[in-house]
């Protein structure tokens, strides 16, 4: 491992967590859109899936190996998945325009305070990423530096 990986590991890590955060903006944001473009159902949850970048099948992973071995490793966005396993929540409003037969209004499945706490989790892993990539960027200078004496 050289230290470009460290480089490319943490540049990865920064641009999926900031990734994420764009992703749980747009719940907040949506909190309480009871409908969409479609006009039937209100918004859904989206959900990020991360996965280790550089993973290969059996046949591409001996036939990229030596250039697997520079690539460096990191993490990837896989997946933007909708929120399926979360109830949506049913108020009752019958004023309201998007209001059932029942006077019953189905709002998203977003949880503000998940979602604020998912936010802060995106926010910290960045911010580890953006040090650890500064600690390497240092040592990289400091290497340089003792070229130089």
């Amino acid at each position: 491992m050289n230290i470009f990986d460290s480089f490319n590991i943490n540049s990865s890590g920064m641009t999926a967590q900031r990734f994420r955060m764009d992703i749980i903006s747009e719940n907040i944001a949506n909190a309480n859109t009871t409908r969409t473009k479609d006009g039937e159902h209100p918004y859904t949850r989206k959900v990020v899936r991360f996965a280790e970048k550089g993973t290969q099948t059996p046949f591409s992973r001996i036939l990229n190996e030596r250039l697997d071995h520079y690539s460096g490793r990191g993490v990837k966005v896989v997946q933007v998945q909708d929120d399926t396993w979360t109830q949506y929540n049913v108020v009752y409003d019958p004023s309201h325009p998007d209001a059932d037969e029942n006077g019953y209004v189905t709002y998203p499945n977003v949880n503000t305070v998940t979602e604020m706490t998912n936010l802060i989790d995106a926010s910290r892993s960045y911010e580890a990423n953006a040090t650890a990539f500064n600690a390497s960027k240092n040592i990289a200078t400091r290497g340089l530096e003792l070229g130089q004496g």
